[in-house]
């Protein structure tokens, strides 16, 4: 079926552009990938190299080049990134596909550079922060299981998740956890007044504040935190199972963890 819909797509991409029909073009590249939701990310990538490789003129391999690479760097569904730097490092980067602009360009490396360290299934970055009382610490730490979560006080979606997240964490914590609560801002003075009103109560739930006011640590690339909030879950072996988490996300994910926990143990 996949195949199939490759060809129609190639079969009419040729005269669907050049009559700039762009937008029954794209309706068909978006039954293709809803189509390819359920596959590996192995098999996303090499049905998009061989869609894309499969258009014979510059002008059909840059519209669907771009409409997938753009579709995977936004989608719904976790994990697809992975698919955006695939195709901006085959097609993009080496200038077989060109972009639509310089600007396009530099926000597609800087999309790829600061999401490349940190894709599903890959061990997350080691980063070493400030603690409150001014030493160091190494996260994430193995063998517990771990959020990483990167906010900044003046951030209106952070003051949001921070009222919430105690009661969603104490309501749906299964295993033991490790909260790493990663300050992105410079003042100390606002840092200290949030630390005071930020409480988990549930013992499994150990919180940790750190920050990084001169960003040593490189965790901006390394996490991708080119904006605020961003949400990591790490599971005991420190392989990333879950970015870009929303709240509610959360139970499904800590589901999963203990999954993946208890079949480690067997």
């Amino acid at each position: 079926m996949r195949r199939t819909l490759i060809v129609m797509i190639l079969l009419f991409a040729a005269g669907l552009l050049q009559a700039q029909n762009y937008a029954q073009l794209d309706s068909l590249m978006n039954i293709y990938v809803v189509a390819m939701r359920s596959e590996s990310p192995e098999s996303k990538m090499a049905e998009t190299d061989y869609m894309i490789g499969s258009a014979k003129d510059s002008l059909t391999r840059q519209h669907i080049a771009l409409y997938l690479f753009d579709y995977y760097k936004q989608s719904p569904l976790m994990g697809e990134e992975e698919i955006a730097i695939h195709i901006y490092d085959s097609w993009i980067k080496s200038g077989r596909v060109a972009m639509r602009s310089e600007f396009d360009e530099m926000d597609a490396k800087l999309f790829a550079d600061f999401n490349r360290s940190s894709l599903l299934g890959m061990q997350a970055p080691a980063i070493e922060l400030f603690k409150v009382c001014g030493g160091k610490m190494t996260i994430p730490q193995k063998g517990r299981s771990a959020l990483i979560w990167f906010y900044d006080i003046n951030c209106g979606k952070c003051k949001l998740e921070a009222e919430l997240f105690p009661q969603v964490l104490e309501k749906n914590i299964i295993l033991p956890i490790n909260f790493y609560a990663v300050y992105t801002g410079q003042s100390k003075k606002e840092w200290r007044a949030f630390r005071r009103s930020f409480k988990v109560r549930d013992r499994k739930i150990k919180l940790v504040h750190l920050w990084d006011p001169e960003i040593e640590s490189n965790y901006l690339k390394l996490y991708g935190v080119i904006s605020t909030p961003k949400l990591y879950m790490v599971e005991g072996g420190g392989i990333i199972i879950g970015r870009r988490l929303e709240l509610e996300n959360l139970p499904e994910m800590f589901k999963l963890d203990n999954i993946i926990s208890h079949s480690n143990s067997l």
